[in-house]
Order: C-alpha cells, then structure tokens, then sequence
C-alpha cells in the first residue's frame, strides 16, 4: 500500500512539472484586436517620446507599428534572455519600426515599478520600454492575461494580433524562446 501512495505521489510531482511547463492560453488571441489600456513607464526606450514617469495608453503611443507586448509576473534570467533577443530584433528592424514593450504584472504595483527599473537597468535593456498596467495585478481586465502565465508575448501589427505565445512559470525554455523571436520577426516580413 505505501508503495501505491510513493507511486501516486512521484506521478503527481511528474505531471505538475509537465504542466507547469507547458503552454497556457493567456492574452489577446491571434486575430483579436489589441484595445487601449493606461500604463506608467518605468524604464527603458529613451527615443519613443514616453517619459519615464508618464502615465498613458502606451498601447496608442505605438499606433499601427509591429510591436512585440509582453506580460511578465517573474522578471528572471530566462525573462531577460528573451527580451535580449527582442531587443537584438527592435534594434535590427528599425527601418520597419519594430517596436516592443513589457508590462510588469503583479500584487504591488509601486514594489514592480521600482523591481522592474532595477531589472532593465542591470540586464542593459534601453531599446524595450517597460511599464507597469494600472490595473497592476493582471493587467487589463479585457485582456484576460491568465493567472498561471508567468510570461504572455503578443505580437501584433496595425492593432491585430499575430502570435500569442504564453507560459506558465519554468515553461520559458530556449525553443520557446526562438519561436517566439521568430513570429517578432514575422511582423516585418
């Protein structure tokens, strides 16, 4: 019988980690448009004519541009070596006007303003802007950003999005990664 349990138990922690792992659905899908919501900037992109410290529809700022959005509620290393990538993309695709912004999600919204300057600060990020949504905890409502995605990236053009990649926390891997790097890419194509 304890065997049973011990069996039960390691097929619990194994299915856990799958799913833990996997894709969620999360944020505006492809197809949907991507509608106006208010956000302060805290940090990043000098050139886009937001001021650190402004609050506004960041989301109106970027017009019909191709734009990679993301939602993040852990700023990790996996996090930073995506938005590495990204910005590597923004940077080579300024002819095209790529553009790219991360909205920090989560319980406190002073605590993620200051986490978040902290956080483009020492991974060197300038050409991705941050900002934290008004509605901090889950960003906007209408959005419907799902509680278990730790990371949701949509990538839209002219309002409508392209590609939605989510992931629930530890599901950001390198393939991920380079998949959601190449549908940025798609939005100049």
């Amino acid at each position: 019988m304890h065997k049973f349990f011990s069996m039960m138990a390691m097929m619990a922690v194994v299915m856990l980690a799958a799913t833990a792992s996997a894709e969620v659905t999360s944020g505006p899908q492809v197809g949907d448009s991507v509608g106006a919501f208010t956000v302060t900037k805290v940090a990043g992109n000098p050139d886009d004519g937001f001021a650190v410290g402004r609050s506004g529809c960041y989301r109106c700022k970027t017009g019909s541009k191709p734009v990679v959005m993301v939602f993040a509620r852990s700023a990790d290393e996996k996090l930073a070596k995506l938005l590495k990538k990204i910005e590597e993309e923004v940077e080579e695709h300024q002819d095209e006007k790529l553009m790219s912004f991360v909205n920090m999600i989560g319980a406190d919204a002073e605590s993620l303003k200051k986490a978040t300057e902290e956080f483009a600060t020492k991974h060197g990020l300038s050409r991705i802007a941050f900002v934290v949504p008004e509605d901090a905890k889950d960003g906007p409502a209408d959005f419907k950003i799902a509680p278990d995605a730790d990371v949701t990236v949509v990538c839209y053009k002219e309002g409508k999005v392209k590609a939605n990649h989510a992931f629930a926390k530890g599901g950001l891997s390198d393939d991920k990664i380079d998949a959601v790097v190449a549908a940025s890419c798609a939005l100049v194509e």
